[in-house]
């Protein structure tokens, strides 16, 4: 999807390696979505995103292959901003936005490369925006960690789906088109033929094939 700074001296020593999120949704809905387990401590008053710190809101970052450090955003090297931050696991903590392209998982001590958010990063995750196009988190791009009204899908087995992009882009060409979101399975229109997870107030995703 997606693909140090001496003169920044706050990243000085600190790089950030990452490894971006798979999107996958259940079929079954199963699934917990992030904010229904327990939020991780959070280092802040307000328990939402961070405001100061290593990569915080509004922060911009370099990009490598597979390591991310901290620029200026009007650098020629900024390629991503910071949209919201969090402290602990991705699995325990807030869902990115949904404009989100990607996820950093960040570790003050180490670089950090975990895929399912289970290892060590006491720094947290970043949800990253890209600068400019491509949109990988746009509805219907094919990527992003989050799965949103407007992404297609394809049946990966297992119970499982995966997106991919709308216009037939992508590996595999899309089956199912997510075209709404509701609170229960029985609100979903008569033509929907595949139930989603979502996550969030609307945790259903209704599915239309295409």
């Amino acid at each position: 999807m997606i693909a140090c700074d001496s003169g920044w001296p706050r990243t000085a020593g600190r790089a950030v390696c990452a490894l971006l999120l798979a999107v996958t949704a259940t079929l079954t809905g199963c699934q917990k979505s992030p904010e229904s387990e327990s939020s991780p401590k959070p280092s802040h008053p307000s328990g939402t995103s961070t405001s100061t710190g290593f990569l915080a809101v509004d922060e911009c970052s370099s990009r490598g292959r597979a390591s991310f450090t901290e620029v200026p955003c009007g650098s020629e090297r900024a390629a991503a901003r910071v949209i919201a931050r969090y402290d602990g696991k991705v699995r325990q903590g807030p869902a990115c936005p949904a404009r989100t392209d990607f996820v950093l998982h960040i570790s003050e001590s180490r670089p950090a490369v975990d895929e399912d958010g289970d290892g060590e990063v006491p720094q947290g995750y970043a949800c990253m925006r890209n600068l400019e196009a491509p949109h990988p988190g746009d509805p219907g791009r094919g990527g992003g960690p989050r799965t949103v009204v407007g992404d297609c899908v394809y049946g990966a087995g297992r119970g499982e789906v995966r997106e991919t992009a709308c216009d037939g882009s992508g590996e595999r060409a899309p089956e199912y088109l997510v075209s709404s979101a509701v609170r229960e399975r029985a609100e979903c229109p008569a033509a929907t033929r595949l139930y989603v997870t979502l996550g969030g107030t609307r945790p259903v995703g209704c599915a239309v094939r295409m």
